[in-house]
């Protein structure tokens, strides 16, 4: 003991006490820099309760079962919503944009609120009626004017119909004389003219008016006169109605407020009916679902460059117009992302799985040596030990040493984060919860309940499924028996009732019908599981199914997302039909780990090169098979042969829908020849 005491209270030498002091100061600073847990809103162990008919609903409506339909008293429409931002914004900047190399400029509320009374009023003068019954569509890449072009349509009760020339053209037919569409909003003169030349050709006989955002060319003008279409500028037609300004004819929430026409992988597109109330609910909801403290507030900013014309960035706005923040556009080259992210250091991120792997590999890539891979997993589980704990946070030292780099090229400000369209792998999940210091949120739904019906509550750090049902919607999964899937056990199709599902597809009964049965129930043709803890997994596709020469049903989109977890696989097509006892695959190589993966094998050559090596195809079919085993498929839903195809499936080249999902028929006829010199290979 007198030795003990001796230590104690003795003088320690200099250096000893420096040393000591550092580390106390070192200790102090990192439990006062470190942040408090996060609380989750609900029981993370029973996240859902149940309803009637076995249906389920989010714990957050634990004492009731009344379906959200908007947030605020004083926002129940989208002309509501942005009114009701103006007003708790102060007035602030709303929309952004900005020319290359140079700041953001922004445009106030009260300007684009003003902005679109004149437009709409414009519109309105040319003769068009301020009613559900007007339909406007807007083809343009995103920007301020698609914002105050659809603003002009709330204003004024008319129903905003999104257009994009991913669609094609005979799509962009199809959907103006479905749509009754007279007047389109245009940014730029191509595609005014392909307006035109559909016009022209007979095609769009309903087509009068064309107003461009962008200047044009004076032959336009004349060129429409000759096929009876007005051709005016965004400039006149504001001017015309600020002349003969017209009060605003506000919607009611039941009104309808857009059309939205999903692509699909076959046939003509379908024109998704939404109400105000739809798309305001949805957005209520998912702001209902994040803890207090996340909310958006008028110092958020937001970057836009999903496309406008699909809803899951139409709910991010809706909710960001609602708390009086800000959405800054991107350039409008995916390529030029990365400046405008760091010039406008956003602090809410949409993002969509294809962003986040390429994030994901960058950083993976960038640990080029077994040292730097062991820090970097190192790093990484330290910063996730933190998460599970309910500690999100960007100043930690592994921060400081590894992860700064990856948070400042998404301009260093990002709090939260929601990923959706796409499911996304875990393994990318957890590692990039760790490494931003943010939020992320995984959404799931589709454009018929107006984007999300099912969202992560904070504070929930597992993976693999998409969260609880929001607070608008109920959720239950029906017997898929030709799958072998029963509610009984659990399992699933994914049906969704609630004040966002959708009125119906416009002029399809018979579609309309497939999808919403008599009860009010949508069919989403997706297979879900509920996990212990009441959240929801995606675990199978009803649609696309098909059978083998056997008689086993074979769902190839389960497979191809099995198969594109290995590194060396970028995207894979997996084919096969009744009249084959065995599954065959198109596979992109990852360009980016392939070479290297090839040389590690005393290879070399190009991309195309190396998709031709024989030892190549067989190590990536190896990797797959064993990918296939670890996930528990069943020896016939494992690809027996592969092609491999060095160009990446995309919109452009019509492979890929622009939700980014794979056109099926159209990769079975491009890629026949070779499935069938797969298929004899095999015999």
């Amino acid at each position: 003991m007198d030795v003990i005491l001796h230590l104690l209270f003795s003088p320690l030498p200099t250096t000893v006490a420096i040393s000591l002091i550092a580390v106390g100061v070192a200790t102090l600073f990192y439990l006062n820099a470190r942040p408090s847990p996060l609380r989750s809103p609900a029981d993370l162990k029973r996240q859902t309760l149940g309803v009637k008919d076995g249906a389920r609903k989010t714990a957050l409506l634990e004492d009731n079962n009344n379906l959200m339909s908007y947030l605020y008293n004083d926002a129940k429409t989208l002309y509501e919503v942005f009114q009701r931002g103006l007003r708790v914004s102060g007035n602030g900047p709303c929309l952004g944009y900005r020319k290359p190399g140079k700041p953001y400029q922004w445009l106030k509320y009260k300007q684009v609120s003003d902005r679109a009374q004149h437009l709409g009023s414009g519109l309105l003068h040319k003769g068009l009626m301020p009613s559900s019954q007007t339909f406007i569509g807007i083809f343009a890449q995103n920007r301020p004017e698609w914002i105050i072009g659809e603003l002009a349509c709330y204003t004024y009760s008319m129903v905003a119909v999104p257009l994009y020339d991913t669609l094609g053209p005979e799509a962009l037919v199809f959907i103006i004389n479905q749509a009754d569409i007279s007047t389109v909003l245009c940014d730029n003169q191509k595609k005014a003219e392909t307006l035109l030349l559909n016009h022209e050709k007979g095609q769009t006989s309903v087509l009068k008016t064309v107003v461009l955002m962008d200047p044009f060319s004076p032959d336009l003008i004349e060129r429409g006169k000759k096929c009876g279409v007005d051709i005016i500028s965004l400039e006149d037609m504001e001017a015309l109605g600020k002349s003969n300004l017209q009060k605003p004819v506000p919607p009611r929430p039941e009104d309808l407020s857009i059309v939205c026409f999903t692509s699909g992988t076959t046939g003509n597109p379908k024109g998704a009916m939404l109400t105000h109330e739809n798309v305001v609910a949805d957005a209520a909801a998912v702001v209902k679902s994040f803890e207090t403290s996340l909310v958006p507030c008028p110092q958020d900013v937001t970057i836009s460059f999903l496309p406008l014309a699909h809803m899951f960035e139409r709910i991010v706005q809706t909710v960001v117009y609602g708390a009086g923040a800000k959405v800054g556009f991107f350039q409008g080259d995916i390529r030029l992302l990365p400046d405008d992210m760091k010039t406008l250091q956003p602090t809410i991120f949409p993002a969509v799985p294809r962003l986040l792997n390429r994030i994901y590999d960058k950083v993976q890539s960038g640990a080029n040596s077994p040292f730097k891979k062991w820090l970097l997993n190192f790093a990484t589980a330290r910063k996730y030990a933190e998460v599970k704990d309910g500690i999100v946070r960007k100043n930690s030292i592994w921060d400081k040493l590894l992860f700064n780099k990856v948070q400042e090229s998404l301009g260093g400000r990002v709090r939260f984060m929601v990923t959706g369209a796409a499911p996304i792998s875990p393994s990318v999940l957890s590692f990039l919860r760790a490494a931003l210091g943010c939020q992320i949120f995984e959404g799931y739904g589709q454009t018929e309940c107006a984007a999300a019906c099912t969202f992560t509550l904070p504070g929930d750090h597992t993976t693999g499924h998409v969260g609880v049902p929001l607070p608008c919607n109920f959720l239950k999964l029906v017997d898929v028996d030709e799958m072998n899937y029963f509610a009984s056990n659990g399992e699933g199709e994914v049906c969704i009732k609630g004040t966002n599902v959708f009125k119906g597809y416009l002029k399809d009964p018979e579609k309309t019908a497939e999808a919403l049965d008599k009860d009010g129930w949508l069919h989403t043709g997706d297979i879900g599981k509920w996990l212990p803890s009441g959240v929801l997994k995606i675990i199978d596709r009803k649609k696309n199914i098909f059978k083998l020469a056997q008689g086993e049903y074979i769902a190839p989109e389960k497979i191809e997302n099995v198969y594109v977890r290995s590194a060396l696989v970028a995207q894979v097509f997996v084919h096969g039909d009744s009249l084959q006892s065995c599954l065959v695959a198109i596979v992109v190589p990852d360009a980016d780990v392939l070479p290297g993966f090839a040389k590690s094998l005393g290879i070399q050559g190009s991309i195309e090169e190396l998709c031709k090596n024989t030892e190549i195809k067989k190590a990536i079919i190896t990797d797959m098979t064993k990918l296939g085993r670890e996930s528990g498929l069943k020896s016939f839903e494992q690809v027996k042969e592969v092609h491999l195809h060095p160009e990446l499936f995309s919109i452009e080249n019509g492979l890929l829908t622009p939700t980014l999902k794979a056109k099926r028929a159209e990769l079975k006829v491009l890629f026949q020849p070779q499935i069938d010199k797969l298929y004899a290979n095999i015999q």
